[in-house]
């Protein structure tokens, strides 16, 4: 047994060129992998590369929801599955709309001769607000965030130890899900930009958080841990040491700013 971790295949929010979308893997003590979010496009393929996870070990995606940037990825990693010899099948977890539009995007896209063995290799888990499911020995719960834009879920994971993970998805923290968000050993935040610099990128616009904003929400909710993401990239060279010191002018628990490729240890 290891210890359960998270690997961030990518930091930056939706148009970003200098790093890759926001996803990540969380590994569980037995080794199980789960991917949530895929990012823009094959990007995915060679995130999965760098970070030395072989894309054949992940059997299980969780996605929030429908923009670009979250879904595109998955017609890839599907396409694969299709493709090439694969032992095990991928299970993808998410609410309607996302599922409706990859079996869309997969029907329309790809050849029939791969389509016609997505009931063997493909499962899609349709999800409903508050449904629980397992991933190898690791207890999730999905949760709507009441996003004005785009339908999205989030989700808490409880981990073997009995830690609670919450991934609140990628906008602001909606006090709907405070039941959910509650509590967490580890929180996870988007954070658009510094408060500092909301005129300079105007996350409220997009409807986003700030760094501020994200880490007053912690302490609210009494998180533990918080790890902050889905950012702009135009402060690459600084943004781990600025979002920190902002985060921490208001939260007492930890701070984790990552870069991608980052490996987070959930201890």
């Amino acid at each position: 047994m290891s210890k359960p971790t998270i690997t961030m295949l990518g930091t930056g929010s939706a148009l970003v060129s200098r790093c890759f979308n926001t996803c990540f893997v969380l590994q569980s003590s037995d080794g199980t992998r789960l991917l949530v979010d895929t990012g823009g496009g094959n990007g995915i393929l060679t995130q999965l590369r760098l970070a030395g996870i072989n894309r054949g070990d992940i059997s299980y995606l969780f996605i929030t929801h429908a923009h670009t940037d979250h879904i595109l990825g998955a017609i890839w990693l599907i396409r694969m599955t299709l493709q090439r010899d694969r032992p095990k099948q991928l299970h993808i977890f998410s609410h309607q709309r996302v599922i409706g539009l990859l079996n869309l995007f997969c029907q329309s896209l790809l050849p029939k001769k791969q389509t016609d063995k997505m009931p063997d290799r493909i499962v899609f888990h349709e999800l409903q607000d508050g449904d629980r499911f397992q991933v190898g020995d690791m207890q999730l719960q999905c949760f709507d965030i009441h996003s004005t834009k785009e339908k999205q879920f989030g989700f808490t994971a409880l981990l073997p130890d009995g830690r609670k993970l919450v991934c609140l998805g990628d906008e602001p923290f909606n006090d709907a899900c405070r039941s959910y968000a509650s509590n967490a050993d580890w929180l996870m935040s988007e954070a658009f930009c510094l408060y500092a610099d909301r005129e300079r990128f105007k996350p409220y616009e997009k409807h986003h958080s700030t760094a501020l904003d994200a880490a007053r929400n912690a302490q609210k909710l009494g998180a533990q841990h918080l790890i902050l993401y889905h950012t702009e990239e135009e402060t690459l060279d600084t943004r781990k040491e600025l979002y920190t010191r902002e985060a921490k002018s208001v939260y007492n628990g930890q701070v984790f700013v990552p870069d991608d490729l980052e490996v987070i240890m959930l201890e």
